[in-house]
């Protein structure tokens, strides 16, 4: 019996670290972000100031990238749900020989680094004039984050009651409305997932845009936060702290718009059960 607790304190001590490894950053950036003599070290503030935000609340500085961040995140999210979900219909509904090799493919595909097939996708969008240009950057983005939207949408749309769908189909519903009337309003949290993973995951992105823009000003915010790190290591902290607040907030606001979704269940899900 005396085990119990020890083993008890042990996982409580475990998670107090890892919560601790994970709260420091958090608290470095909310402080520093108001302290005018912000550094490396997590320290509460000598004096309270805004100055870092008003340095950083530029045309230049933060809202053009973030809204080059938003257009391609954006852009590249809508474009990666509506394909997943049209991609994982089929892979769902109908059974055939070709499913497993191709969700094996597709499986494959996750697991593919970024820089192996940067080289050849860079040649790629040079010869057909897609350098350089918020579209091409889109497309790519949305077929890297297409593998895995794929295996999540199919698992989420596995869990909708195909016999739902077969009362649409005799009166008289296509393959298509089904998909839009039924399936996908009953799987909102699935949605929802895949469209916060997307994003989140488009977002932190610094390579793709880095090699495949080169116009400063159509710069997202994951390139254009590296100008905070300047020469011969002098770094502006507190601006980069102010920064990264900013920076955040698009994301935070989004799963807060959704999150009402994600705790939602199927709710029809029996309806046909029995």
């Amino acid at each position: 019996m005396s085990r119990r607790p020890t083993h008890r304190l042990a996982a409580d001590l475990a998670l107090l670290l890892t919560a601790a490894a994970f709260c420091l950053p958090v608290a470095w950036v909310l402080l520093s972000s108001v302290d005018p003599d912000a550094g490396l070290a997590v320290k509460a503030p000598d004096g309270l100031t805004l100055g870092n935000f008003d340095a950083i609340l530029t045309t230049d500085v933060t809202f053009r990238p973030l809204l080059n961040s938003l257009i391609l995140c954006g852009g590249g999210t809508a474009l990666t749900v509506v394909c997943a979900a049209l991609a994982a219909y089929p892979l769902s509904r109908f059974r055939s020989r070709l499913n497993r090799p191709f969700l094996l493919a597709v499986l494959f595909a996750t697991g593919l680094p970024i820089t192996a097939i940067m080289v050849p996708v860079y040649a790629l969008f040079v010869r057909i004039d897609l350098i350089d240009t918020f579209q091409g950057t889109i497309l790519f983005f949305a077929a890297s984050q297409l593998p895995f939207a794929i295996w999540l949408m199919k698992n989420f749309m596995d869990g909708v009651p195909k016999e739902l769908e077969e009362a649409a189909w005799t009166d008289g519903a296509s393959a298509f409305q089904s998909l839009t009337r039924i399936v996908l309003p009953l799987m909102g949290p699935g949605v929802a997932v895949v469209t916060v993973f997307s994003f989140v995951m488009m977002w932190g992105n610094f390579f793709v845009p880095f090699m495949l823009l080169l116009t400063p000003d159509q710069m997202p915010a994951s390139v254009s936060i590296n100008e905070f790190f300047g020469n011969r290591g002098m770094v502006a902290y507190g601006q980069l702290a102010a920064f990264s607040v900013v920076y955040s907030t698009p994301v935070i606001l989004l799963y807060v718009l959704i999150a009402r979704r994600l705790g939602g269940g199927f709710a029809l899900g029996g309806a046909m059960k029995g």
